[in-house]
């Protein structure tokens, strides 16, 4: 049978939630799980820029990581699939990714190589999906192990990203700047 990718069902400004509820479209819930969905794409993107095969797996397994917490941020609390494993395999990458690395001693500026660009890019766009699950949890229980996937894999991208200029051998530019208060 032949499905239509265009349902109409939205025209209006409304969708349906997993469990079913009609909610607006700009639903806090939808905002949340809408960033974690753009967040993907800009992986998707990373990923087809990334030159180390390691990191590129990395990806994969983060992707679909992310599709799991779009659905679980989609359908409440009710159904947790992502946990601390999910959580420490990220800690893993990062620790191996960054004792590959240059030690830091002041902040980088965010650029490079395209690789490294398009995770920086990535990792905002992460923060901010953060930030949305963060103030979705005080009104709706959300899964707390999505919280802190979405803090570790800010840092993964950000050690991806470093490795990727590294690989690129691009270096790195430290901020100078003074932090006056």
């Amino acid at each position: 049978m032949f499905m239509t990718i265009y349902t109409k069902a939205g025209d209006k400004g409304q969708t349906t939630l997993f469990t079913g509820k009609i909610v607006e479209k700009d639903d806090e819930r939808m905002d949340a799980y809408g960033t974690v969905d753009e967040l993907n794409s800009f992986l998707g993107l990373a990923k087809a820029e990334i030159k180390t095969e390691k990191f590129r797996e990395m990806l994969d397994k983060i992707q679909a990581d992310l599709f799991v917490i779009g659905a679980e941020v989609a359908e409440s609390d009710k159904n947790k699939k992502i946990n601390y494993s999910n959580v420490s395999d990220l800690e893993k990458w990062i620790d191996e990714t960054d004792k590959e690395l240059a030690p830091l001693d002041r902040f980088i500026i965010p650029d490079g190589a395209v690789p490294a660009c398009t995770l920086h890019i990535a990792r905002t766009v992460c923060r901010r999906a953060e930030r949305k699950i963060v103030s979705l949890n005080k009104k709706q229980k959300i899964n707390e192990f999505i919280m802190m996937y979405l803090n570790r894999l800010s840092d993964l991208l950000f050690v991806m990203a470093r490795g990727e200029n590294s690989k690129a051998r691009v270096e790195e530019k430290k901020w100078k700047g003074k932090i006056t208060v």
